[in-house]
């Protein structure tokens, strides 16, 4: 399945947050992948933030990192530069953008 996400970063630490993302720990990517992720890719447009992330089960990888400690650090790291953070809960599961077109 494909998911796609939108997030903010706050205007005021975009460099913050694309250093952070040139740097992601091997153990979180790691981490994603054996929770599920094929692929996640981030696009940044100002503030926005847009996610695609593709996985067999958007709710099973949530929850897989919801508590994993190298993804609670990240998120905490992340939850300073974003005004809209990632929702890791079982809510953020039904969080996904839909579908408006497709080729």
């Amino acid at each position: 399945m494909r998911i796609a996400l939108h997030t903010k970063v706050r205007a005021d630490r975009i460099e913050e947050y694309e250093a952070a993302h040139r740097e992601v720990p091997a153990e979180l990517t790691e981490a994603i992948r054996a929770a599920g992720a094929t692929s996640w890719t981030i696009w940044r447009s100002g503030t926005d933030l847009f996610h695609v992330i593709d996985c067999e089960d958007y709710a099973a990888l949530l929850a897989r990192l919801e508590k994993l400690p190298v993804n609670v650090a990240w998120q905490g790291r992340m939850d300073q530069l974003l005004d809209v953070s990632h929702d890791y809960s079982a809510d953020g599961a039904q969080a996904g953008l839909p579908v408006a077109w497709e080729l």
